[in-house]
């Protein structure tokens, strides 16, 4: 049953008017009737009706993209690639075409906040939502994100993942392009590993993000295929994957987190050899605190990242990392947001990364 304007009015307890009001925000209304209505707003899952030239179709011009920090290069890339394709220019007279509006949506992270743009998508009738990068491994919000997507997807919204695995609960999707961030750790470790690193310290990311999950995952299965997750000096008796948890310290996304956990792994394990960062922005900051404690790089200790952003190659020495196609992924996400490409076969496509030798990385001194 559709819920109409009085059934958000007869919830919050004010007229149809005030609800009106609240919802245009063309009319000053108190705080806490304005707190009420979008209560029950949110409670009935009620949709507005748009803009006129919505009320004939079933979606308008709209299209948002979710990130979760717009200046993080990583999110920035993927989000102005998707645009070319959404929002590009048509016949180049300057007249509108087939194009949509594309509408970033920067989360900073919160959980909560993707869930407020994507009610907020959905009233507006968005005619697609692309989500970039890792997803909050909690049952509960995924839960609500099912329930959400399901019913922008039977509004006939077009949902694309850029990055991004899809939900146990996945058919509301047109496609999911999820990077191997598995297999991209694996083969990092793997290369620290042939160059004669036995440990490697590691400056993971939030430990609730996918993203960071995998990447993890990665890296440790090569430790454990060359016999590295045991204790020093012992077989493993249990106690291999302490050792690696001593080894690994979470963090944020950033270049302060890297500084300050790279200190905390070099005050754990004087002996780690290598650092292997969450991803690029993340080692900038170790390589600054590897500096700072009168080390060079990759002489005394070698450093890698992962994504290869543009600044990786330019940083001294340049950084081995592992590169992703985020341009080239956002485009596509683009493409299947504006129906114009078919999707993968089963929804799903996994993007490989590639491994990238620079000199921030070598074998250790004897």
């Amino acid at each position: 049953m559709t819920v109409t304007l009085a059934d958000v009015a007869a919830r919050a307890r004010v007229s149809p008017a005030t609800v009106s009001r609240v919802l245009n925000g063309n009319y000053p209304v108190a705080a806490s009737t304005r707190e009420r209505v979008l209560r029950a707003v949110d409670d009935l899952d009620y949709v507005l009706n748009g803009p006129a030239s919505s009320l004939a179709a079933a979606t308008s011009d709209l299209v948002g993209i979710l990130v979760n920090d717009i200046a993080d290069p990583f999110f920035g890339i993927m989000a102005g690639a998707a645009q070319t394709q959404i929002g590009g220019p048509g016949d180049g007279s300057g007249r509108a075409g087939g194009e949509k509006l594309a509408v970033i949506c920067n989360t900073g992270g919160s959980p909560e906040r993707e869930l407020t743009y994507l009610t907020l998508l959905q009233r507006q009738r968005a005619a697609a939502v692309v989500l970039t990068g890792g997803a909050v491994e909690d049952p509960a919000h995924q839960a609500a994100m099912s329930a959400k997507l399901t019913k922008l997807a039977d509004a006939g919204t077009r949902i694309v993942f850029c990055g991004r695995p899809p939900l146990p609960e996945g058919d509301a999707l047109v496609a999911a392009l999820a990077f191997d961030n598995r297999g991209g750790g694996r083969r990092l470790a793997e290369h620290l590993i042939s160059l004669g690193h036995r440990r490697i310290g590691y400056v993971a990311g939030p430990p609730e993000r996918t993203t960071t999950r995998h990447r993890l995952e990665g890296h440790r299965e090569a430790l454990r295929a060359a016999g590295l997750d045991a204790a020093p000096g012992e077989a493993d008796g249990g106690r291999g994957s302490e050792d690696q948890d001593r080894l690994t310290v979470h963090g944020p996304y950033d270049r302060r987190s890297g500084y300050e956990a790279t200190l905390e792994l070099l005050r754990r394990a004087p002996d780690v050899t290598a650092i292997v960062a969450a991803n690029d922005t993340v080692a900038l900051g170790a390589c600054a605190a590897v500096r700072d404690q009168g080390m060079r790089i990759p002489q005394d200790i070698s450093v890698a990242g992962f994504d290869d952003l543009p600044f990786s190659v330019d940083a001294v020495p340049a950084l081995t990392t592992v590169r992703l196609p985020l341009f080239e992924a956002g485009a596509r996400a683009g493409r299947l947001a504006m129906g114009k490409e078919n999707p993968p076969p089963g929804g799903i496509a996994t993007i490989a990364a590639e491994l990238m030798i620079r000199g921030s990385t070598a074998a250790p001194r004897g």
